[in-house]
This record gives C-alpha cells, sequence and structure tokens, in this order.
C-alpha cells in the first residue's frame, strides 16, 4: 500500500519550503519553552487540569466534567518531567504533590509547536501548493491564542491538533486509490474519537466532514455530472484536490470510518479513567454526569468574567485574561501574595488568551467573502452548473468546516469562551493564506502588495502582542496600548 505523504520531496534546486516549515517550527518550539515556568502558580483551568493529572499518578479518585484524555496526556508528561534534570527550579506543591511548573507545561509546549506544520499539511493536500501550505503553517504560528494555550497545562491544544490530524488524514485518504484508502479513513476516524475524547466539542471536526460529504453528493445528485459539452472547461479547470472523490465515499463508509471507529475509539479511552475511579460508575453514568454537569453551568459574568457569545468570536470582542499580576520592580517574585493593592504595581505581568487582531480580524473578512462565493456556487450548482474545480471545492471545505465548527455553540447557553472559537479559527485562517496566496501569484500588481502588507502586519502585530502572550513584564502605559478595548481588559 503506498500512501501519499503530506508533503512531497522538494524537486526545487534550492529547497526554501523545507526551510521556511524547519524555520516557523523552531520559532514555534522556541517561544512555547522560552520561559516556560514562569509564573510558579496554577494558571486559568491548570487548577482542574494539573491537579487531575496529579491524582493519576497518586492514585486519587475524582470525578471529572470533561472525558480523560488530555488529562491522560497531561500526566504522562508531568511524569517524565518530573524525572528529567531540567526546569526544576520553579516548584510547587499546588497540583496536590511537588511538581515543577515546566513538568506539567512541557509536552502542551511540544504539542503545540506541531500545529503549524499539521496546518501545512492540510492546506497542502487542498490544491498541492506549497506556497500556500508555507503561509497558512506562518498564519499558525502567529495566533496568539495558539501560543498561549500551549505554554500551560490546559486541553484545547490537544482538541485542536486532533480534530486537525483527523481532517489531515482525511484529506489524504481521499488521494488514494479506492482499495487503499481505507487504512487512512479507518486513522482519520481514530483521531475524530480521540479529539471528542478531549472534549465533547472535538465533535465539531468531524462534523465538518459530514457537511462536506453531504453537500458534494447533494451537488453530485443535483447536476448528475457536467455535460459533454463543457468537458473541455473541467479538463482545463480541474487539478489534484482530494475533495473531487468525495461521492466516491458511500454511506458505508461514512458510517464505518466517521462513526462506528470514532465511538469505539472514544470507549476505548474511557478504560484507565473508570478502572483509576470505580466508585464513580461505568461508562454510561459518567456520560451522563458530564451531560448533566454542563446543562447546570450558567452564562453571564456572574458565572465567570469571561463568558462570550459565539457571534462576538470572529471578531474577538471578548478575550480573556489567564493571569495578572503586578510587582514594584522586574526582580520581584510574581505571583505574590498576597498581591499588591489595586493602582500599586508599576511593572504588570498579564498572560491574555486572545489572538492575533490583525489576523483574526483579516480571517473573519476572509472568510465572510468566501461564504458568499459558496452561495453564489451552491445556488448554481443548484441549477446544474457546477464544476469540480480546485477552487469551487476549497471553498466548499473551508466554509462547512467554518460552519461545522461554530453553529453548535449557537444553541449552547452555559458559558463558552472565545477558545471555542480555536476550531473554526483554523478554516477561517486557511481562507485568508488561500487568498494571500492567490494575490501573490496573481497578474495583478495592486493584489501583491496588499498581499504583502497583509503579512507584514500579522507578523508586526503578533510581536506587538507577544508581551501579553508570554506573560512578559510591561509598564502600566504599555499595557494600556495593547488593551484597544475595553471590552478586552
Amino acid at each position: 500500500m503506498k500512501l501519499s505523504s503530506p508533503f512531497p520531496l522538494s524537486s526545487s534546486p534550492f529547497p526554501w519550503f523545507s526551510i521556511s516549515l524547519t524555520g516557523i517550527f523552531l520559532a514555534s518550539l522556541f517561544l512555547r519553552f522560552w520561559g516556560l515556568g514562569r509564573f510558579n502558580a496554577l494558571v486559568f483551568d491548570e487548577v482542574y487540569y494539573a491537579k487531575y493529572a496529579n491524582n493519576y499518578l497518586t492514585a486519587t479518585q475524582f470525578e471529572h466534567a470533561h472525558p480523560p484524555l488530555s488529562t491522560y496526556i497531561i500526566a504522562i508528561g508531568m511524569w517524565i518531567g518530573s524525572h528529567l534534570p531540567i526546569g526544576q527550579d520553579m516548584v510547587n506543591g499546588l497540583t496536590g504533590s511537588l511538581r515543577s511548573t515546566w513538568s506539567y507545561r512541557w509536552l502542551n509546549a511540544l504539542t503545540g509547536s506541531f500545529i503549524p506544520l499539521v496546518v501545512a499539511g492540510i492546506a497542502y493536500q487542498l490544491n498541492r501548493r506549497r506556497s500556500y501550505a508555507a503561509i497558512a503553517a506562518l498564519f499558525s504560528a502567529a495566533d496568539g491564542l495558539f501560543l498561549v494555550e500551549s505554554r500551560y497545562a490546559l486541553n484545547n491544544i490537544y482538541l485542536v491538533i486532533l480534530g486537525l490530524l483527523g481532517q489531515l488524514f482525511f484529506l489524504m485518504g481521499l488521494n488514494q486509490r479506492k482499495q487503499w484508502r481505507w487504512g487512512l479513513l479507518a486513522l482519520s476516524g481514530m483521531f475524530f474519537g480521540a479529539c471528542a475524547c478531549i472534549k465533547w466539542n472535538g465533535l465539531w471536526f468531524l462534523l465538518g466532514v459530514y457537511f462536506v460529504w453531504g453537500i458534494a453528493w447533494l451537488i453530485k445528485w443535483r447536476i448528475s455530472g457536467i455535460g459533454d459539452h463543457n468537458s473541455d472547461v473541467v479538463k482545463r479547470k480541474v487539478s489534484r484536490n482530494p475533495l473531487i472523490n468525495l461521492t466516491q465515499l458511500n454511506v458505508i463508509q461514512i458510517l464505518l470510518n466517521f462513526a462506528i471507529i470514532p465511538f469505539a475509539t472514544y470507549s476505548l479511552l474511557w478504560i484507565p479513567q473508570m478502572q483509576m475511579n470505580p466508585n464513580y460508575g461505568g461508562f454510561w453514568e459518567l456520560q451522563k454526569y458530564i451531560l448533566e454537569f454542563h446543562e447546570k453551568v450558567g452564562s453571564g459574568p456572574n458565572v465567570h468574567p469571561y463568558c462570550s457569545q459565539w457571534y462576538t468570536w470572529p471578531l474577538m470582542i471578548r478575550p480573556i485574561a489567564y493571569f495578572y499580576q503586578t510587582a514594584q520592580t522586574i526582580h520581584e517574585q510574581v505571583p505574590a501574595y498576597p498581591p499588591l493593592p489595586s493602582g500599586a504595581g508599576k511593572v504588570i505581568y498579564d498572560v491574555h488568551a486572545m489572538g492575533n487582531p490583525i489576523l483574526y480580524w483579516l480571517s473573519t473578512a476572509a472568510i465572510l467573502l468566501l461564504i458568499l462565493l459558496f452561495i453564489q456556487r451552491l445556488w448554481l450548482g443548484v441549477w446544474g452548473v457546477f464544476f469540480p474545480t480546485t477552487t469551487n471545492y476549497m471553498i466548499l471545505y473551508l466554509v462547512m468546516n467554518w460552519f461545522g465548527n461554530l453553529l453548535p455553540w449557537v444553541r449552547v447557553t452555559r458559558c463558552i469562551f472565545l477558545y471555542h472559537y480555536m476550531g473554526s479559527s483554523v478554516f477561517s485562517s486557511l481562507g485568508l493564506a488561500w487568498i494571500i496566496d492567490r494575490w501573490l501569484h496573481g497578474e495583478q500588481r495592486q493584489r501583491q502588495i496588499w498581499a504583502i502588507i497583509a503579512i507584514a502586519l500579522i507578523l508586526i502585530a503578533f510581536a506587538w502582542w507577544l508581551p501579553i502572550y508570554l506573560g512578559l513584564p510591561l509598564s502600566p502605559q504599555g499595557y494600556k496600548l495593547r488593551m484597544l478595548f475595553d471590552s478586552w481588559i
């Protein structure tokens, strides 16, 4: 069985593509590990995940309001990190045992460093353009929310990478011949099942696959193929795009690979949790507990000051402060107990879980443009005019996966946060990267200039807001300059 790699071997005399991806990966790795032990505390939801992970290591029974996979992973990282000779300078007992901050964060940092490469793999599978893959990887690396989530013992980074791996192997499977694709599609289903075992909203990545497959079949049913008089047009416009093979997947293949296998994977991953916590019921009792727990969670500032509505996420109206402390000088220990009175500090340490503002806003504009194009192409498809081109299928894929990761939140009544948009933001960012890549390689000089300006602004914005991604010391004036809106504070 011959499998296609996410990236081909470069045929260029100068391997610029390999060098660019290596540089992006190394930069991501450096930013995630630099000062990783900073803040000898449990930051944001580390008060849950780091403690729960330590419970596994100490055989302490506990009940958890999310599926257990991310906690397993953090526990493994914590055990390995506790036996390494590095990162032991910051130690606390906040998890229930004496652990270094580095021990419960390093595996998140390593995992998050690979996300730009997975995004690049998806981009390359979509249209076989190395430049598009490199730009997509760059934008993923320049997303501040992904950077913040990677530097603490939280679970969202695992949800995103597993969901994206499911998407990547889905596309790679479609690129294989019919008799050879089953293994990759089964692996895709396993990743989707593992993603759901991080949080239930990991299923949104799987929902995107159903959306794309369903729309492709709807179009095929409506137009019943392209007529002979259009065959020359099709031959000129069709290129290697795995999504053209979507309708080769029948209902049985979809149910096996994207229902049965994900559910089986999800169920098997619960076994360690049930064995280590036998007093909290069996598999179905635990699912019921999770559902009831989240149904009881309210919404609004009384529940959590950083709750935000789903429709505010594309414009990043309400990001989240994960950590905030002040000090008199940069030489003082932070966090300090008790903290300084309000207004007394001359140095501010802030970790804000927010995306790159320029990247978010441009990506939102890009996905809105693609939605309009999708509506136009879908309308033409209703009347029997839909060409199976790379452009049409990329629009279908990006729009449906963006909606798949966003629309389920419309009916959620509990408190939700900006980080729940991370899945959708990947696809809007892929849409922006695609438009910019087309502009860069187009014939219009003005569009090329605008594309270069957009890339430059995204990188400048990333550098400008980097101190609040990494929790670096800022003066009160520097902090205020970065908090552009009152809703950000």
